[in-house]
């Protein structure tokens, strides 16, 4: 896809959303539940839509939050809820409707108190710790955003008692009912008004994010950043952790400068992205341009999407980090730095670099490759199978220091303070330790070419089978696997992936744009990457064209 001219400068007021008008359309617009394009649909990371086009509106949230009740009592769920939201405008209403329900079905529902932002990580921090030690009556939990999506969209995903991302057949049951009451007008929807919501005594409370704050040293040492001293610059991309930000350096004596701060729901404050829209992507050198501008003042300089489960790496050395990159330094400096268990894997989604594999393998550790979505590794990563789990977007997460589950969805701000910490404790930052990694396991190129896709093109991916694929060479290389499922669980991938002794490539449909990704790395240089993705491009077309 071509570049926007604009990409990478300061959005103008012509790029702005009108927020009056995206939040009446939220509560005015009617949907069509016979229309595919207006009914609920959970993808990798819940269900998101927009209200100007009748797939994000009142009418879905009070549907998916019945549903939720519905799904909860099947389950057994009998625990608080535990309810966050970030800063886009459409997550402040659906956050209003959803707790509407929730109280009107009668569920304790835990909100941050003084009324705040939450990030997902702490949304899952709090549910792990509230569960910690209980067999009955467990906690979990909703989290209303649509991550770095532009400030016209609104989603909605939950986390059961696990803390991390619903399964696909957990989402498949709450998305069914939801379509159901959709078509039935609602029938069968139970809340209360906004005002009983408020004055009720199911509604509590929590300070969730000095309770995140206080535990930071569990899982990243402190200590080391404040006494070396590191000079920390944060984007806060005006996102639901952006208060947490002066909080952490005023607690522990950091050196932290902090842009964008202040919440407005059209983020007039961000740099176009590649496409010219405004999106809060903190891997995208286009939307993190204004930081990229103040690289030189510190030692380490960090950025996080709107609702803190990613994270961008900014050095005065190389600039932003590819997040594959990041992904690689932060496991080899984990696993020389923390005491885990020898027994504890890695797990990274089959699009991550293969450069964490031969980290891994250097390591000694058993490499867990999962298909793209978080919700693979919650349940490792709660039961201890797992030690750190990444994936290509710039999402993850790790144990903390006695080797115990900390999130089990991404977190941001972690991965962030890490970048910190390697820093203090190393002297070098983690651009620097990525050449280190190259210089002993060979230099990856990688890139990811997202192609203009349509609904039917993107269906078209399930019909691919490996077994049907005759592909004997691929840039010069023999062809060693072709695989539609996941090594380390055998599941679907969603899409395809060839690799051979010096390379790889994958494909497979986006579940939020119209577009299908192809994802390629090289070992050898860049004219084999580039030889090498225009093959793939050849091959994945007339695969889906039949």
């Amino acid at each position: 896809m071509a570049i926007h001219a604009r990409a990478g400068q300061p959005a103008q007021a012509e790029d702005l959303t009108n927020i009056a008008q995206l939040v009446s359309a939220y509560f005015v617009n009617d949907v069509d539940p016979r229309d595919p394009a207006q009914q609920v649909k959970f993808g990798t990371s819940g269900h998101r839509g927009c209200a100007l086009d009748c797939s994000f509106n009142e009418a879905h949230i009070l549907a998916i939050s019945q549903a939720l009740v519905r799904y909860r009592e099947e389950q057994g769920i009998t625990g608080p809820l535990l309810v966050g939201r970030d800063t886009h405008a459409l997550s402040e209403a659906a956050f209003m409707t959803a707790l509407e329900v929730f109280i009107g079905n009668g569920i304790e529902v835990q909100v941050q108190a003084d009324d705040g932002y939450t990030p997902t990580p702490v949304i899952s921090h709090a549910i792990l710790r509230y569960n910690r030690g209980r067999t009955r009556d467990l906690a979990d939990g909703v989290v209303i955003t649509p991550s770095h999506n532009p400030p016209t969209d609104g989603g909605f995903k939950y986390n059961p008692p696990h803390g991390g991302p619903a399964d696909t057949d957990a989402t498949k049951v709450i998305e069914k009912y939801a379509n159901a009451l959709l078509s039935s007008e609602l029938l069968g929807v139970e809340a209360v008004s906004y005002a009983e919501v408020r004055a009720s005594r199911l509604l509590q409370q929590v300070d969730w994010r000095q309770a995140y704050i206080d535990s930071l040293p569990e899982v990243i040492d402190m200590e080391a950043i404040a006494k070396q001293k590191v000079r920390i610059g944060v984007d806060a991309m005006g996102g639901a952790g952006a208060s947490y930000w002066a909080l952490i350096a005023e607690q522990y004596g950091l050196d932290i400068e902090v842009h964008n701060a202040a919440v407005d729901a059209s983020f007039r404050f961000m740099s176009l992205d590649k496409d010219g829209k405004i999106r809060m992507d903190c891997s995208s050198p286009y939307a993190m341009a204004s930081l990229l501008k103040y690289k030189d003042n510190y030692d380490i300089a960090v950025g996080n999407d709107p609702d803190y489960d990613r994270h961008g790496i900014v050095t005065p050395t190389h600039g932003l980090m590819n997040p594959n990159h990041y992904l690689a330094v932060a496991i080899d400096y984990l696993c020389s730095q923390r005491q885990w268990s020898s027994t504890l894997a890695i797990g990274k989604t089959l699009v991550s670099s293969a450069m964490i594999d031969r980290v891994v393998a250097a390591h000694q550790r058993e490499l867990r490759e999962m298909p793209v979505g978080f919700k693979w590794f919650a349940q490792e990563l709660h039961q201890g199978i797992t030690a750190f789990a990444g994936e290509e977007s710039a999402g993850a997460t790790f144990l903390d220091k006695q080797g115990q589950a900390w999130t089990t969805d991404k977190d941001g701000i972690i991965l962030a303070l890490l970048a910190a910490e390697i820093c203090a404790v190393t002297g070098r930052n983690p651009s620097q330790h990525y050449d280190d990694l190259c210089a002993k396991h060979g230099t990856s190129y990688y890139q990811r070419v997202d192609v203009s896709s349509s609904s039917e093109l993107n269906a078209a991916f399930g019909d691919i089978r490996a077994y049907k694929l005759k592909i004997a060479e691929l840039a010069g290389d023999s062809v060693l696997d072709i695989t539609t499922k996941a090594p380390a669980n055998g599941a679907l991938i969603g899409g395809v992936k060839v690799t051979t002794a010096n390379g790889w490539f994958a494909a497979r449909p986006s579940g939020t744009e119209p577009v299908y990704k192809i994802y390629c790395e090289s070992f050898v240089s860049a004219e084999h990457l580039a030889e090498m993705t225009s093959q793939a491009q050849q091959l994945v077309h007339s695969w889906l064209q039949g």
